[in-house]
């Protein structure tokens, strides 16, 4: 295919978009991208016939892992993982709050075209507590959560941009959550 990529580097324009039923909010940055680092969930089963390997059956389940930002914003800390914010100011972290679960949109530059990606039914624990003492230097600390990126109720786990990607598409990808056209083999969200 003309202007593929060769390879991926770079992760960038990391947002979330708060689900709410079968809606999605309007993407939300999450500026400081580290890493994000998600596996594939899924089993593949052999069924032995005629004394060979006959058939495999292989369930997607979606992807696991985790993504490690320079601080998780303090919009997505209410947005998401149910911190509230008292009179003072001050962000309350309870046992009360419920996770909200969200799309996951990011860029991953390639040597041709940034590929633009959508995960449908992300997940989220709470961002960890970590700093450490200045030594020589002042190493900014980061924070992680793990995310788990389930199927949605129609099956949609992810969608990704390619090289024939129109151009209306992208620049449109971080303001609102993309949803496969169904009539060009896409599912409905």
């Amino acid at each position: 295919m003309e202007n593929e990529n060769k390879v991926r580097f770079n992760l960038l324009n990391v947002h979330y978009a708060k689900l709410t039923g079968n809606t999605y909010g309007t993407p939300v940055p999450i500026p400081g991208a580290v890493s994000l680092d998600l596996s594939q969930e899924g089993e593949s089963e052999p069924f032995y016939a005629d004394g060979v390997k006959y058939y495999v059956s292989v369930s997607n389940n979606g992807y696991s892992g985790s993504l490690e930002v320079a601080r998780y914003p303090e919009a997505m800390l209410k947005d998401i993982f149910g911190f509230t914010e008292d009179t003072n100011h001050v962000l309350v972290e309870s046992t009360n709050a419920e996770n909200c679960p969200f799309a996951l949109l990011f860029q991953i530059d390639g040597d041709a075209t940034p590929e633009l990606y959508a995960l449908y039914n992300v997940t989220a624990t709470r961002p960890n507590i970590n700093s450490k003492t200045n030594e020589n230097t002042k190493t900014p600390g980061t924070q992680s959560v793990d995310v788990d990126c389930a199927p949605n109720e129609s099956g949609l786990i992810k969608a990704n941009t390619q090289a024939a990607t129109p151009t209306s598409v992208r620049g449109n990808w971080f303001k609102e959550v993309y949803i496969p056209n169904p009539a060009a083999g896409g599912a409905e969200v």
